[in-house]
């Protein structure tokens, strides 16, 4: 995904909140918000009536409705599992050669907050390989060299995406740059960190990842299922709440609308029907979601809520993850 626009800066006392699912906990790292463009622009085809009927719960958490423009937060999520430290997906980097690209927030004083330095992560997972997911894979060393941002970490690229973002075999198109290649995907390739996955990765008892083609040919969805709770970070898969109303519509940033819209009912499907938490990358409000299911349609049940205070809605420790009802 491409983000236009100005972001905006998240405050420090909202960058970081932690639930527990079962044996894992994960922390929602904030790195800045963004509105970038109108319903109908983001979601080429879809049905502009659906944003208006829903307001009372899409406004203002996921949409500005005055202005017309969709919410999107980039964010990390930081998962502590069978004593390991795993980071998904690392936002946008500090400065870009990309025109239209925004800088990305200060990630590694965020994650010194949640009492992580970059030595202490072990594996990094990108979900897929657009320039907000892989920012932060890589930073500039003494020498103005590019270097892995976590010396001590693997980081899991999927083989179709890394076949589809190589410079050799793509196209300079939104979502696809030779240069994010060259500053967040080749240093680590260099380094040897790379774990290359196809088709599914087992990380531990807790975690794996499966390929969910669409958004790119090699997106990826962590699934979570540890002492009775279940999750799965979707990534890109959605952008939108809206989506779980309309899963047959896909984002423009979307390579393969279609197959996107196949994939997005297949895990809203599986979330439905196993209780499942799905955290998607961009959501703003509650974050993450539950969703139920009548008939063929997706509902949204309940909204977790990446924070200290506990509500109705919520999710909380004390309920280990669970949401309440």
């Amino acid at each position: 995904m491409c983000l236009l626009s100005n972001p905006r800066q998240a405050p420090d006392d909202q960058r970081m909140h932690t639930i527990e699912l079962g044996h894992v906990s994960v922390t929602r790292i904030a790195h800045f918000d963004n509105w970038p463009l109108s319903p109908a622009e983001f979601f080429p085809g879809g049905d502009p009536a659906l944003w208006e009927a829903n307001r009372s719960w899409l406004a203002p958490a996921h949409w500005d409705a005055e202005a017309d423009r969709v919410r999107v937060a980039v964010q990390t999520w930081l998962l502590r599992s069978t004593g390991h430290v795993i980071v998904v997906d690392t936002g946008l980097g500090p400065g870009t050669a990309r025109p239209g690209i925004p800088a990305g927030a200060p990630f590694p004083a965020a994650l010194a907050a949640a009492g992580v330095v970059p030595t202490d992560v072990d594996l990094v997972i990108c979900t897929h390989l657009h320039a907000d997911h892989v920012g932060w894979n890589t930073c500039v060393d003494d020498n103005g060299e590019r270097v892995p941002t976590f010396p001590n970490a693997r980081y899991l690229f999927s083989r179709p995406d890394l076949d589809f973002f190589h410079p050799r075999t793509l196209t300079e198109e939104p979502g696809r740059s030779a240069t994010v290649h060259a500053e967040s995907i080749e240093p680590i390739l260099r380094a040897g960190q790379a774990l290359i996955w196809d088709d599914s990765y087992t990380i531990d008892e807790n975690l794996r990842l499966t390929l969910a083609p669409g958004h790119t040919p090699g997106h990826g969805v962590l699934t979570l299922e540890s002492g009775g709770d279940r999750a799965v970070f979707v990534g890109d898969l959605l952008h939108a709440p809206i989506q779980v109303l309309a899963p047959d519509t896909s984002s423009c940033f979307c390579h393969d609308p279609s197959a996107a819209a196949r994939t997005r009912r297949q895990v809203l499907q599986w979330a439905a029907d196993h209780t499942a938490l799905v955290v998607p990358a961009h959501f703003g409000g509650g974050r993450a979601v539950e969703v139920g299911r009548d008939g063929s349609r997706f509902t949204v049940r309940r909204w977790a809520d990446f924070s200290d205070s506990v509500g109705p809605d919520e999710v909380t420790r004390d309920h280990v993850g669970r949401i309440r009802g």
